[in-house]
């Protein structure tokens, strides 16, 4: 079949049709294209403008759009051309609000709790506070690593909640704050337990006690009992003959605590399994030394 007996199926033959698609096609492009094209030319004429009130304008409206990277360069302006005025509140509280949509938590931590220092009066004074707050949480790496930005984290929602104690974002902030502990709170407990699984039985004692009052209402309470108690019964069980029975009535105590603290523990037969150990070789070491 030759290529000029193709038909469309509105009919028209193909060789007549080709030319009118593509010009179809150009149109979509172009119409298509014409936004970005005008968004191009209104960011070109704001930046070149010595109008303060353009700049605003336009400004405000990438600003409501969430076109951050266009939005900051003409608010940065914006704030060493309104410096003293009455429009430098919004222009700073804008161009902190599109460094924080735009994910950059580190600089916008710094922007928003400034604007919050420099216009503590401000409507927007108690939101980039706790903005800024969120910032160091949204940094707050996981447990396993370095927690400096975790603990600051904490720091800046307390400080929060004790400026504004009345404010309807408490329990975000509480909330927020436990998350943060439960990650400091896994850090210093498998730490702790790290020992234990070095056979380090003084150090891992000695750590897991820290931890067990550090956090008195911790989720692993229980089992850093029950280790300490383990601890203590191998390290008395190794010891030299003059440190048993210190360390043997160490053991005993530690079941003790274990023991009122968790009297219907699952563990409860292993625990009395390493308290009989320690019994018994606490009367080993006085029969010994008795005359």
């Amino acid at each position: 079949m030759k290529p000029e007996t193709l038909v469309t199926r509105a009919g028209r033959p193909w060789s007549r049709a080709l030319p009118v698609a593509v010009a179809a096609l150009w149109a979509l492009l172009w119409l298509g294209g014409s936004g970005s094209l005008t968004g191009c030319s209104d960011f070109n004429r704001a930046l070149k403008s010595d109008s303060i009130e353009y700049k605003v304008e336009v400004a405000e409206k990438y600003f409501a759009k969430g076109d951050y990277d266009r939005a900051m360069p003409l608010l940065e302006e914006l704030i060493a051309l309104s410096r003293g005025t009455a429009r430098s509140e919004r222009v700073n509280y804008l161009y902190a609000k599109s460094i924080y949509g735009s994910k950059d938590y580190i600089l916008a931590g710094y922007y928003l709790d400034n604007f919050a220092k420099t216009f503590p009066t401000s409507q927007f004074a108690e939101e980039c506070t706790f903005l800024s707050a969120l910032c160091y949480y949204k940094n707050s790496p996981e447990w396993e690593l370095d927690q400096t930005d975790t603990e600051a984290a904490i720091d800046q929602f307390q400080n929060f909640l004790a400026f504004y104690p009345m404010s309807t974002l408490k329990d975000s902030c509480n909330t927020l704050i436990d998350q943060l502990r439960g990650k400091l709170e896994r850090k210093d407990w498998e730490n702790a337990k790290q020992y234990f699984r070095l056979r380090n039985y003084e150090s891992a004692s000695t750590a897991l006690r820290n931890f067990a009052r550090k956090w008195p209402n911790s989720r692993y309470r229980e089992e850093a009992l029950l280790t300490i108690l383990r601890s203590d019964h191998d390290l008395a069980m190794n010891s030299v003959e003059q440190k048993r029975a210190d360390r043997a009535a160490e053991g005993i105590r530690a079941f003790n605590n274990f023991a009122d603290a968790f009297p219907e523990s699952a563990s409860m037969d292993e625990a009395r399994r390493l308290h009989q150990d320690l019994l018994h070789l606490q009367e080993r070491h006085t029969k010994r030394h008795t005359p």
